[in-house]
């Protein structure tokens, strides 16, 4: 692709593909051909591509107002605020809108700050984003070497080991932050009750608990949050991806006295919960409560797991809902992503032997045996 080369940096490599358009979770490239979307921008496009709720909410917003910093309140953001703290379900909870997920936790960062505490505490194979602070709490050293020197006082505990948590969190923790799934290492999912290890811990010494929600909230696990799995209530939880239905949006959410952190003046984000953003983002919300999508999320979940296993070639499915890591037994993940692709669905392989899915929440039964019969083909003819 010449003219990538020619005009954009370097940092993405050069895309196999020039989407033009899509429609549910199908898109179509620049030749007219139709693929199935099973990695939904990266789990962002929550409702597909297109969906009319989405597209007459933002329609009409921009018909009434676009922007207007945050020097001035508007109904959308209000709302979406309010909602945020129904679906938490604490009263208590405050937000702070921006728009991605390296913003949501860096604002979680400056806020572990006004603790009076400066240690942080992540877990190897983390991933909180590329800007320089949520780059410092990352745990991949791939992302981190070239780099340095990055924001000192961050220690790393292996991601899942209980034992480790006593000796790594101490009372000179400010924040403790983890992701229920870690989805950019592969689909990782930590031994049931990490997080609530995690919590108990942290009440201990009085550190702070973030949940990076970024990539699991807002359904993609079955649930609103992954978290609440664990029946734990955090002290900061970050979104982004699906939170805007597609549209740049990220949040930090405090509860308790972590929401009462920030003041005047201590942040700040010009186009972070614009009006525009937030409809749409109030346009899914509403379309996941009134499908009953969280339901359908969950059985399409186990589905892949138990279907997926069967599938010669594969060593193990994890993940929850429709986030979901295909381990192969062989280290040719890249080239079975590109034989997907080249059979017309899109999927990711974030490392040498990890297939990742993300597809829409509107992901149908029918869309995930398609997936799983061409995976089976291709890995069934190697």
């Amino acid at each position: 692709m010449k003219h990538w080369d020619e005009v954009f940096m370097a940092n993405y490599g050069t895309p196999s593909l020039t989407l033009v358009s899509g429609s549910g979770n199908k898109v179509k490239d620049s030749d007219g051909n139709e693929y199935l979307d099973f990695l939904g921008g990266i789990a962002t496009n929550i409702l597909g591509h297109a969906h009319p709720a989405i597209t007459t909410a933002v329609t009409e917003q921009l018909n009434q107002l676009t922007h207007i910093s945050n020097f001035y309140a508007h109904p959308q953001g209000l709302r979406l605020a309010e909602e945020l703290q129904s679906l938490v379900g604490d009263q208590s909870a405050r937000t702070f809108f921006c728009n991605s997920g390296a913003e949501a936790n860096e604002a979680a960062l400056k806020i572990s700050r006004l603790t009076g505490r400066k240690k942080i505490v992540a877990f190897v194979n983390s991933f909180h984003g590329r800007t320089m602070g949520a780059l410092s709490m990352t745990g991949q050293k791939s992302k981190r070497e070239p780099f340095k020197p990055l924001i000192p006082h961050i220690s790393f505990l292996p991601y899942g080991d209980e034992k480790a948590l006593k000796r790594g969190i101490s009372r000179r923790t400010a924040m403790v932050i983890v992701e229920p799934i870690q989805g950019e290492a592969g689909v990782i999912t930590p031994p049931n009750g990490f997080l609530r290890k995690i919590r108990e811990r942290s009440d201990e010494v009085g550190a702070l608990l973030a949940v990076d929600e970024v990539q699991t909230g807002m359904g993609r696990t079955g649930k609103w949050f992954a978290y609440q799995s664990e029946g734990i209530a955090p002290d900061i939880i970050t979104l982004a991806k699906g939170l805007g239905g597609g549209l740049p949006l990220g949040a930090t959410i405090g509860l308790g006295k972590a929401g009462q952190l920030l003041q005047a003046g201590s942040h700040g984000s010009t186009f972070g919960g614009s009006p525009t953003s937030c409809a749409a983002a109030l346009a899914a919300i509403k379309v996941i409560k009134s499908e009953g999508l969280l339901g359908s999320v969950e059985a399409l979940g186990e589905m892949l797991k138990n279907e997926g296993r069967k599938i010669p070639g594969v060593k193990e499915v994890r993940g929850s809902g429709l986030l979901i890591g295909i381990e192969l037994l062989k280290p040719d993940a890249k080239e079975i992503q590109r034989e997907l692709e080249h059979r017309r669905i899109l999927v990711n392989a974030p490392n040498l032997s990890t297939i990742r899915i993300a597809p829409a929440l509107i992901t149908k039964r029918a869309d995930v045996m398609h997936f799983l019969q061409i995976l089976n083909e291709i890995l069934g003819g190697r």
